[in-house]
């Protein structure tokens, strides 16, 4: 009886032990669930703080205006502004250059020159009429062929033709950067009594008669296998006139350089004016390939290891003349020398 007395009292106490080890273990994470769900407090408490997003500046960006040369849309005409049908003009390619062989080229000189549109033969650069294809000016037809990616204009950085040139580029050579201008706020200051003043955007309108002149590059090959002589253009520059303060000429600068092979097929499908007989008009690209204007040398290649413009080194104005007349002797003795008669 006492034995069973004993280990029921043990087994009591180990009961006892058992149960205060489980309190203690349960307690335990409790205290520990508290302390952890405070430092979660303090941290959603810190990261509110540090989402508060500054306020937004709301105010608008000034507007930014780029030169641009306003040129007209061309609009056809919805009948035939004729008096006969005129299909041939839509059917026009220019022909193939014939091709020169290195070996055959036995003589080569580069010449520049220059055409001034006052000149009588000079007149169809000036064209001011307006067709179906857009304004019949020179410059307008270049710079419309510019304009839609037809043809790639380079910088006039050289005349080689190394650099593409942007139409805004074009823009800013032939009017000039837009000029921000303060004048009187008439809507808020109607007498303007208070001084109030506003800003406004100053563009230049493009004056297409301004272009007076233009530089032609050209190589003149004698061809030993045809025998003959052929003159290849090989670029076209519109010029700009540098005044001086006082508006007396000062000098031309080129605005931009293009390609002539990449201007022939669009010069195709475009009529030079003929004041003799309206409807014996030729396309751009024969007036060019036919050498029907008039123009003076400015440089060459023949005697000129300085690479130098004729103005350069001559200084009187008919010398120059002279100058270009005696390059174009030159080039023509040579041909002739080669024949005896």
């Amino acid at each position: 009886m006492k034995n069973c007395i004993v280990k029921f009292s043990l087994f009591a106490i180990v009961i006892a032990l058992a149960v205060g080890t489980v309190d203690a273990q349960t307690t335990t994470p409790r205290k520990s669930k508290k302390r952890t769900t405070k430092k979660s407090n303090t941290s959603k408490n810190a990261s509110s703080v540090k989402a508060v997003a500054p306020a937004k500046d709301t105010t608008k960006p000034a507007a930014v205006v780029e030169a641009d040369i306003k040129l007209d849309t061309p609009r056809k005409s919805l009948r035939n502004d004729a008096a006969v049908e005129r299909l041939l003009i839509k059917d026009r390619t220019p022909l193939a250059y014939e091709h020169i062989r290195e070996d055959d080229a036995v003589y080569r000189q580069r010449v520049w020159r220059e055409i001034d549109v006052h000149e009588k033969m000079n007149l169809p650069f000036a064209y001011a009429a307006t067709e179906d294809n857009g304004n019949q000016r020179f410059i307008n037809i270049l710079l419309n062929a510019i304009k839609s990616g037809e043809v790639t204009a380079f910088d006039p950085i050289d005349d080689r033709f190394t650099t593409p040139y942007t139409f805004r580029q074009i823009a800013e050579q032939v009017v000039g950067k837009p000029t921000v201008k303060q004048i009187p706020d008439f809507e808020k200051d109607p007498d303007g009594s208070k001084g109030i003043m506003r800003d406004t955007t100053i563009v230049q309108d493009f004056n297409p008669d301004a272009i007076e002149r233009y530089w032609i590059k050209e190589e003149w090959v004698f061809d030993k296998e045809s025998s003959r002589m052929y003159a290849r253009i090989l670029g076209i520059a519109p010029l700009k006139t540098i005044t001086n303060a006082d508006g007396s000429y000062r000098a031309v600068l080129p605005i931009f350089w293009v390609y002539y092979p990449d201007l022939r097929p669009m010069l195709a499908k475009y009529e030079s004016y003929n004041g003799k007989n309206y409807g014996a008009r030729m396309s751009w690209e024969e007036l060019f390939e036919s050498r029907m204007f008039a123009s003076r040398i400015i440089k060459s290649t023949i005697d000129n290891p300085g690479d130098k413009y004729i103005q350069d080194y001559i200084k009187d104005p008919i010398l120059q003349l002279l100058e270009g007349d005696n390059v174009k002797e030159k080039m023509f003795n040579y041909e002739q020398d080669l024949w005896s008669y």
